[in-house]
């Protein structure tokens, strides 16, 4: 188990009955109409069960002793009915309930989607995504087959043992009084079952999550697992996460399965029991045929229920500890949210502000940023060069607060950008990463992600002013070709320009470019560029280059190195007062 994901947010919610609570209040009582019909139908269910093993009583003792022919046809219609009732019956109980234990489960996993589109850039820094999607598809998925077990157990299953040992009762109260002995001892070792199945469930569907990470990313590798000659290597790993899966699964069914020899050696002492007992009776007329017939079918019949119910403690801890996983998710809260009632930005057309801005990652010994302070004049383009890892693409992720500053302000005109709203803040801002993000999807949509609603004109006006129309147009499909996972059919070129493309068409009036050309030949890179001049006209625009000759045109150059501004101008004045400006343009390029 990832040890990044939560383990305390949800501490409260660890006690079994909290977290049925949840789980009935906020995912299964939405849906009480289909549970009650189905409850319903598991109620007839049980009362045809209990009424089946009731008519062994005058079939013993008047059909098949042959004392009341008359009566033969009619408890036989009887048997019918029971039989044709109960199979109804339990057809239209499964249906719902399972109807139940999909819409739940269809609930959960939109919500866990919907709360970590919610949460903070770190939060996925932390967790990685093959985690992710195991909590989603894997521990949601063993949390539906523990629904459905649940409520078909409860529903089914405990109703007809209830009804089956009232049965028992009403044939011989001694007898059945003496067959209950046993039930809580049995009682008391699933119970502790119960709790070994609930840890190792825990520990098991860590391992999956594990194991669906390590598979993820050799996949999104594969063309360097392949380069490198590391195929055995990752065999070999893999088959490692693999083998744990299996010895906990394995062990999973070892304990889960106790719970039966023990029912069966019980059972099989209580069996003993009623026949001799009820044997003597009959042989003394104190109890006929018929009733002790009655009294084994109905104990006979509860067996498997109690079996059911047996395993459902099992089913319900596996549950319960993919509900522990998924709850302590839910419960991790964002640190970066917009204050109640936050105000939109009044204006992006204005100087972005750094005072005294200072930043540390969590795990990280020294600031990132340190007392920082720097105006990007409205309109204007700065740039920031330096030695990589100097900091400049975390000033940028502070713009959007992707993360927030630690110390100091960073202000848009006169409003601090912690005091607006997150919404109308990013809406304000395009960004081009180095970190070039395609989506398996076509090349249409993945221009149109920059812009709600947007044409097929605006979308090929985006493609020509990033020089991707060509390129584009010579696809098979043109904007209608699928580009695969992480744009695997497009070069490092075509996709940086599609990513720009996006950047065009969003229009907004704050553009943070992080080495946005950096994948590109000389001859895009041109085009690009006087793309780039002609969008960043009229906007505030922060940008890191990889080439320095692209930035020299800049209003103003900032120098970033160990997350402070060591010196700041133009590129003719950088290149009389700057040694380490003056050494990185000699090298041509920024870090």
């Amino acid at each position: 188990m990832n040890k990044d994901i939560p383990t305390d947010a949800a501490a409260p919610q660890r006690n079994s009955f909290n977290l049925l609570k949840r789980l009935l209040k906020n995912y299964i009582l939405p849906y009480k109409a289909l549970l009650i019909v189905a409850l319903i139908c598991s109620a007839i269910v049980a009362i045809m069960t209990a009424g089946i093993a009731q008519m062994m009583k005058p079939i013993l003792d008047e059909v098949i002793n042959g004392q009341n022919q008359s009566m033969i046809v009619p408890v036989a219609t009887a048997f019918l009915l029971a039989f044709c009732i109960r199979g109804a019956a339990s057809y239209v109980s499964v249906i719902y309930m399972n109807k139940v234990s999909q819409f739940m489960i269809g609930d959960i996993q939109k919500h866990l989607f919907s709360h970590f589109m919610g949460l903070d850039l770190a939060f996925f820094h932390k967790n990685p995504s093959g985690q992710l999607m195991s909590i989603i598809v894997n521990d949601v998925n063993v949390l539906r087959g523990t629904i459905s077990d649940m409520l078909m157990g409860i529903g089914r299953s405990f109703l007809t043992l209830i009804l089956l040992i009232g049965v028992m009762f009403y044939q011989d109260a001694v007898l059945a009084g003496a067959a209950m002995v046993v039930f809580p001892f049995a009682a008391i070792f699933v119970a502790y079952l119960g709790k070994r199945i609930r840890q190792i469930s825990k520990h098991l569907q860590g391992d999956v999550a594990s194991l669906s990470d390590k598979l993820a990313k050799v996949f999104q590798g594969i063309r360097v697992v392949k380069a490198y000659g590391m195929e055995d290597h990752e065999k070999d790993r893999a088959s490692t996460s693999i083998m744990a899966v299996r010895k906990m699964n394995l062990k999973a069914v070892r304990v889960g399965q106790l719970s039966t020899p023990v029912n069966e050696v019980l059972v099989g002492f209580i069996l003993f029991g009623v026949i001799v007992y009820g044997g003597h009776q009959a042989a003394q007329g104190e109890m006929t045929a018929g009733q002790l017939g009655a009294f084994l079918t109905a104990f006979i019949m509860a067996y498997e229920p109690m079996k059911k119910l047996a395993r459902l403690n099992n089913a319900i801890q596996m549950g319960l500890g993919a509900a522990e996983r998924i709850f302590q998710v839910l419960d991790e809260t964002p640190n970066i949210q917009s204050k109640e009632n936050a105000p939109a930005l009044e204006s992006a057309n204005k100087d972005i502000v750094f005072t005294d801005a200072q930043f540390q990652y969590e795990s990280a010994e020294d600031k990132a940023i340190k007392s920082l302070s720097f105006t990007a004049p409205a309109g204007k383009v700065t740039a920031l060069v330096g030695p990589s890892g100097g900091g400049k693409t975390t000033i940028l992720n502070l713009i959007p607060r992707f993360y927030d500053i630690t110390g100091g302000v960073i202000a848009i005109g006169y409003q601090d950008i912690r005091d607006i709203s997150i919404e109308s803040l990013r809406a304000s801002i395009a960004l081009v990463s180095q970190d070039i993000t395609i989506f398996d999807t076509t090349v249409y949509e993945n221009i149109a992600y920059g812009k709600v609603g947007a044409t097929q004109e605006e979308v090929e006006a985006a493609a020509k002013a990033a020089a991707a129309h060509d390129f584009i147009l010579a696809m098979d499909q043109g904007y209608e070709t699928q580009v695969g996972e992480e744009g695997v059919k497009l070069s490092g070129g075509q996709r940086q320009r599609i990513s720009i493309a996006r950047a065009i068409l969003r229009n907004a009036p704050i553009l943070l470019l992080d080495e946005a050309t950096s994948a590109l030949d000389n001859e895009s890179e041109k085009a690009v560029q006087g793309a780039l001049k002609a969008l960043e006209k009229g906007r505030t625009t922060i940008v890191i280059a990889h080439r320095l000759s692209t930035i020299q045109d800049a209003d103003q150059i900032l120098v970033v190195n160990h997350g402070e501004i060591t010196d700041r101008g133009t590129h003719d004045e950088l290149l009389k007062n700057s040694i380490l400006y003056t050494n990185m343009h000699k090298a041509g390029t920024n870090g």
